[in-house]
C-alpha cells in the first residue's frame, strides 16, 4: 500500500464511522509480507480512550477457527479423528435425538452439520467444569434438520467440539488454546475473559439507538461486556488487529509458526480451506470451520465474529497472499466492516465482485414467499412487492445469555431475487446479505436461510 492508500482508506473508514454510528475501530492488512495497522475513534463513549493497534477487541467467532486449529493438531498427534463418533470421546454425551447423538461427529460439528438448534447460550458458571455443564444441557435442544444434510450455523457445535478437546487432553479449553496455538504464532496480546483483559485497553461493546434518525443516533455502552466462560471456545477470543493478522499470517501459510516450529502439515491447512460441505448465506462451503467463497474465481477464506455490541471480520486471500481484519465496537459494525473489507479487496487485493444482477419476475411470484418464518435468536415477517421482497427481522433475545432482552429492531430489508429461491438484500445496514429458500420433498416452502441460521416457515 502508498501513502496515498493509507489517506484514502483513513478516509473512507472515518466516514463509516460517522455513517454507521460505530464509536471504535481497528483495521489490519497484509499484503505480500508487508502489514497496515491503525485505529480511529474511542473504545467507550462513556470513557474514551483513543482506539489504537493494540486496542483489545472482542473477535466472537473468528475463535472458531481456532478451536477447529487446535483440534487438527490434536488429529496429526494421533488424540482426535473427525469422523470418530463424538461418544468414543464423550460416552455421556446426550442429544435429543439417540440416532445423531451416536452419530454425530467433529466433522459434523466444524462444518455446521449437527442440525440441532445451534443458537443457546447460558451461562454454566466459571468453573472449569463450565463446558461440561454446558453440553450436558445440549440434551434438550431439538433436533431442527437430519444430521449431516443441511447447514445451518451452529454455535453449540462448537460448544461441543470444545469439550472434546478439553476431555481427550485432561485440561481446560483455555490452556490448551494457549500451548498449541497462542503462543507458538506469539498472539502474546490474546486472552480469554476480563481477568487478563483489563489490565489492557479494552474496547466495550456499544448499541446504536435511534439509528435510522441521523439526529437523533446515539451509541449507548452494551452490558455485560464479557460472554459465558462456556462460550470461549466458541466466541471467547479477545485480540488485537497485531495478533489478528500473526494469525492470518500463519494461515496464510503451509503450517510453519513463525519461529520455524510447525504445527501442522500442509496436507492439514489444506483440509482445513477444502469444501467439505455446501452452505449458503452469501457463503459457498465450508471447510473445517473456514467458510469459503470466491471473487471472479479466486477463494476466499473468512471467518468473522459477533458478541455484545462487538463485531469482526476476518478475510484471507491465499492466491494473492492477503489477509483483512476489521474489528468494531458497535452493532451496526458490521454494516462497516463489510464496507471496509470491500474495499481492501477492490484496491489491494484487485478482486471485485461482480453486481448481482435481479431476476425478473411474474407480478404474482413474490407472493409464494411471503409469510412468517422463526429461528431461535430472531423472527423474520416477509412481504411481497411489486420486486422482491421486504423482510423484517424481528429480534427475541437469548443472546450472550438465554434471558438478555431483544435488541433494537431493524429497519426493514428490501431483497431481490438473483436466482430461483436466491435472495440478496438491496438496501439498509444489511445490504449486500444474501439469503435463500429451502424446500421440502413436494417442493413446499420449508426453510428460509438468512445469517447462516435455518427459519421454519409457520
Amino acid at each position: 500500500m502508498t501513502t496515498s492508500a493509507f489517506a484514502e482508506l483513513e478516509t473512507f473508514i472515518t466516514a463509516e464511522m460517522e455513517r454507521w454510528h460505530v464509536p471504535g475501530v481497528a483495521v489490519g492488512i497484509l499484503h505480500n509480507g508487508g502489514t497496515y495497522t491503525a485505529g480511529f475513534g474511542v473504545t467507550n463513549v462513556d470513557h474514551p480512550l483513543a482506539v489504537d493497534s493494540d486496542t483489545l477487541f472482542q473477535i466472537g467467532s473468528t475463535t472458531k477457527t481456532i478451536t477447529a486449529t487446535i483440534a487438527m493438531r490434536l488429529v496429526e498427534a494421533g488424540k482426535l479423528s473427525l469422523d470418530m463418533p463424538i461418544r468414543g470421546y464423550l460416552p455421556e454425551l446426550r442429544l435429543s435425538d439417540e440416532s445423531v447423538a451416536e452419530r454425530v461427529t467433529l466433522r459434523h460439528c466444524f462444518t455446521h452439520t449437527g442440525g440441532w438448534l445451534g443458537d443457546y447460550f447460558d451461562d454454566t458458571g466459571d468453573g472449569d467444569d463450565a463446558l461440561a455443564r454446558y453440553v450436558a444441557q445440549m440434551a434438550d435442544l431439538p433436533q431442527l434438520t437430519p444430521l449431516g444434510e443441511i447447514w445451518s450455523y451452529n454455535n453449540a457445535g462448537f460448544g461441543l467440539a470444545g469439550r472434546v478437546i478439553e476431555a481427550v487432553t485432561g485440561q481446560p479449553y483455555e490452556d490448551v488454546a494457549r500451548q498449541l496455538v497462542l503462543e507458538p504464532l506469539g498472539m502474546e496480546m490474546s486472552f480469554f475473559g476480563a481477568a487478563d483483559s483489563i489490565t489492557h485497553r479494552c474496547a466495550v461493546g456499544h448499541t446504536v439507538l435511534d439509528a435510522e434518525d441521523p439526529e437523533k443516533a446515539r451509541a449507548e455502552v452494551a452490558r455485560p461486556w464479557a460472554l459465558a466462560r462456556n462460550a470461549n471456545c466458541v466466541g471467547g477470543l479477545i485480540s488485537t488487529v497485531k495478533d489478528q493478522l500473526r494469525y492470518a499470517r500463519f494461515h496464510l501459510g503451509d503450517g510453519l509458526a513463525e519461529s520455524g516450529e510447525r504445527l501442522l502439515t500442509p496436507e492439514s491447512m489444506a483440509l482445513m480451506q477444502s469444501e467439505l460441505a455446501e452452505a449458503g448465506s452469501g457463503t459457498k462451503a465450508v471447510g473445517v470451520s473456514w467458510l469459503l467463497n470466491e471473487i471472479d474465481g479466486v477463494k476466499t477464506v473468512a471467518h468473522g465474529g459477533a458478541t455484545k455490541g462487538q463485531m469482526s471480520a476476518f478475510l484471507l486471500v491465499p492466491a494473492r497472499n492477503f489477509a483483512v481484519t476489521v474489528l468494531t465496537n458497535a452493532d451496526r459494525g458490521r454494516a462497516l466492516h463489510g464496507r471496509v473489507v470491500k474495499w481492501a479487496l477492490e484496491n489491494i487485493a484487485g478482486l471485485v465482485a461482480p453486481e448481482p444482477t435481479p431476476l425478473p419476475l411474474s407480478a404474482d411470484k413474490p407472493a409464494e414467499y411471503a409469510g412468517h418464518y422463526s429461528a431461535a435468536l430472531s423472527d423474520l415477517d416477509v412481504t411481497a412487492t411489486d420486486t422482491g421482497l421486504v423482510l423484517q427481522v424481528i429480534p427475541k433475545g437469548g443472546f450472550p445469555k438465554k434471558d438478555t432482552p431483544p435488541g433494537p429492531t431493524p429497519p426493514p430489508a428490501p431483497a431481490v431475487f438473483t436466482a430461483p429461491d436466491r435472495l440478496l438484500i438491496t438496501d439498509g445496514p444489511s445490504a449486500g446479505n444474501r439469503g435463500e429458500v429451502l424446500r421440502g420433498a413436494a417442493g413446499e416452502i420449508a426453510w428460509l436461510r438468512l445469517g447462516g441460521r435455518v427459519h421454519r416457515r409457520m
